[in-house]
């Protein structure tokens, strides 16, 4: 069981959008759990089993409980029965409290069509006539108290910033370990969208602007699904 679970479409999306949310959690003690629906194999530079290699080093710096691919098709996630199912699988076994999964509306159709399915099987996964099991054991019904969806690469106004100051340098490390995707002057890889320099100036920027916003050096911002209940004012001061 976790306190959080990341479900965001491609290896690498959680670095660029809330590494330094993870980062805190883990500070305070709770546990996070990650899953990655696809190896992100459509990707213009690398391959899926890089992908892979490096997924599991940025889950070590991050300090997840785990990272788990659920193998989806790059580029084709859709909300289909099978898809649901194995995503209300892994929900009910880590019963998570929080998801964290990909914005709403996005560039990348892959983002948007992510937190759809996640949607639908935080749903579903709460139905007592959904059947799934786990090892051979049947599973119970479980649905978390909180859906958050992350701001990537277009602009959206968040309900929230949650202030990544202090992790914002091994957010960066974290994001480094996917060597064969982002910025390297020395690569022979193909240009992608994400390989620029540039990318990398408006990951940082991003960051200062939300971290600006609520007053602090860096942020990621996020929209949730329900309105966020907080039990008094003493805790926003």
């Amino acid at each position: 069981m976790v306190d959080i679970l990341v479900i965001l479409a491609h290896p690498d999306d959680a670095e660029l959008c809330c590494a330094g949310t993870l980062l805190s959690a883990i500070d305070e003690g709770l546990k996070v759990g990650m899953v990655d629906l696809t190896r992100g194999e459509l990707g213009t530079r690398g391959t899926d089993k890089i992908r892979l290699e490096e997924a599991a080093d940025a889950a070590e710096v991050i300090g997840a409980e785990f990272r788990f691919n659920l193998g989806l098709r790059d580029g084709f996630i859709s909300s289909d029965e099978e898809s649901l199912i194995k995503v209300v699988e892994q929900i009910r076994k880590y019963q998570p409290k929080i998801i964290i999964t990909n914005s709403r509306k996005d560039r990348h159709p892959d983002h948007e069509a992510a937190s759809r399915l996640v949607k639908k099987a935080c749903f579903l996964s709460g139905l007592v006539k959904i059947n799934t099991n786990y090892k051979g054991e049947n599973q119970s019904p479980w649905r978390p108290k909180s859906i958050l969806y992350s701001i990537q690469n277009n602009y959206i106004d968040p309900d929230f910033v949650i202030d990544i100051t202090k992790f914002y340098d091994k957010k960066v490390e974290a994001i480094n370990c996917f060597k064969s995707q982002f910025y390297d002057p020395k690569s022979k890889e193909p240009k992608s969208f994400i390989s620029s320099k540039e990318f990398m100036n408006f990951i940082n920027s991003r960051a200062i602007e939300m971290g600006h916003s609520i007053g602090t050096v860096y942020g990621e911002g996020f929209t949730s699904e329900n309105k966020l209940q907080i039990s008094s004012l003493n805790s926003i001061i």
